[in-house]
């Protein structure tokens, strides 16, 4: 009846926060003594609570009992599992207040969110950039260093970003996380899946301000531009090699 009255007669004499039964308030109270009773057998991590330990016991075991249920990729935990089929959804539940942009994981709005809260006092002596932390001016430097620190195992190309990476791994393994849910085509990035979803909904969200004809792909916008520049593009034949738009007569 303690959840319904809200009554909670057992209280903390550390923080005096009240619980409807005494075994929270014996847990609760580790929290204070640092008490861990329950100890990994392998590593000797110890833990608060018990299905705390039994969650970790999957890294030594490789358990994975949750499954995706779109790429059938296996989880350890029932939240990493979440997490994971927002790729497949396109869902990003965070989103930031300021500028709008939205995340699949609120650590990752969080880690955004010091782009807008910090004061950024942190510059880049090559062009003035400035950021908030010395990670962020890291990364940053790589692109005037050509750093890339990321390396493929297959085909050893670098790269200036993990996540860059990541995306590449995907060419060699064949991987393809983004499906659509009208066709069931699936994609190595979110933002070809995105695109391809116009297809089916028919958006054309790039607009041409000279004559308002409407398209898909910003790419396909900037071909009709050339129609009011008058610029014509170097076309590719594979086998005649490039053509200049000019008759063949005029090659001297």
């Amino acid at each position: 009846m303690r959840v319904h009255t809200g009554e909670k007669p057992f209280s903390c004499n550390e923080c005096h926060r009240g619980f409807s039964m005494n075994g929270n308030l014996t847990v609760h109270r580790r929290i204070h003594t640092g008490e861990r009773p329950y100890s990994c057998t392998v590593c000797h991590k110890s833990f608060i609570h018990l299905y705390k330990l039994n969650i970790h016991m999957r890294v030594h075991t490789g358990e994975k009992p949750f499954s995706c249920n779109e790429c059938h990729r296996g989880f350890s935990m029932n939240g990493n599992l979440t997490v994971h089929r927002r790729i497949h959804t396109g869902e990003r539940p965070y989103s930031c207040k300021v500028c709008n942009k939205s995340f699949t994981r609120s650590s990752q709005l969080k880690r955004h969110m010091i782009n807008h809260n910090e004061e950024k006092t942190i510059s880049c002596n090559e062009c003035n950039t400035k950021f908030a932390y010395y990670g962020g001016l890291t990364k940053h430097r790589r692109n005037h260093a050509r750093e890339k620190p990321h390396s493929c195992k297959y085909c050893q190309m670098f790269f200036a970003r993990a996540y860059d990476l990541n995306v590449h791994m995907r060419t060699h393994t064949g991987e393809k996380p983004y499906s659509c849910n009208f066709c069931q085509r699936s994609f190595t990035q979110l933002s070809h899946l995105k695109n391809h979803m116009r297809i089916h909904t028919g958006e054309k969200p790039f607009n041409c301000h000279k004559c308002n004809k409407t398209f898909s792909l910003s790419s396909a916008l900037k071909r009709h531009m050339q129609t009011h520049t008058g610029e014509k593009p170097c076309s590719f034949n594979v086998a005649m090699g490039p053509s200049l738009n000019y008759p063949i007569s005029n090659v001297k």
